[in-house]
C-alpha cells in the first residue's frame, strides 16, 4: 500500500472554490481503480493551507489516476487557485495503532 499526502497552500479568496471542486470529485477520486481512502485536512493555524491523504494500492494505481482525464480535469481548475507550491510526499506506512 501506497499512502500519498499532498500540502496545498490557496489563496484565501480561492479557498471556497477549492472546497467546491473537492467535494464535486472526492466520490470520483475515491472510487478510483486503487484508491481505498482518501481524506481532506484543514490547517489548524492556517485556514488556506489543506492536506490530501490517500491510501493507493501500488504506485502504478496512483500514476494511473495521475494520467487520467479526471486528475487533469481537477488539476486545471485547482492549480490556479494556488498561493504557494503544492508539496506531495508518497510514503510506506510503517506503523498504525487504532
Amino acid at each position: 500500500m501506497l499512502v500519498r499526502i499532498v500540502k496545498m497552500s490557496f489563496k484565501s479568496d480561492k479557498v471556497d472554490n477549492f472546497l467546491i471542486i473537492f467535494n464535486d470529485n472526492k466520490e470520483k477520486i475515491r472510487n478510483t481503480n486503487g484508491c481505498n481512502f482518501l481524506e481532506l485536512y484543514r490547517d489548524k493555524t492556517d485556514q488556506n493551507i489543506f492536506f490530501t491523504y490517500s491510501h493507493w494500492d501500488t504506485e502504478q494505481n496512483l500514476e494511473n489516476y495521475r494520467n487520467s482525464n479526471l486528475f487533469k480535469n481537477i488539476w486545471e481548475k485547482t492549480k490556479i487557485l494556488f498561493n504557494d507550491r503544492p508539496e506531495a510526499w508518497s510514503v510506506d506506512k510503517v506503523v498504525s495503532i487504532e
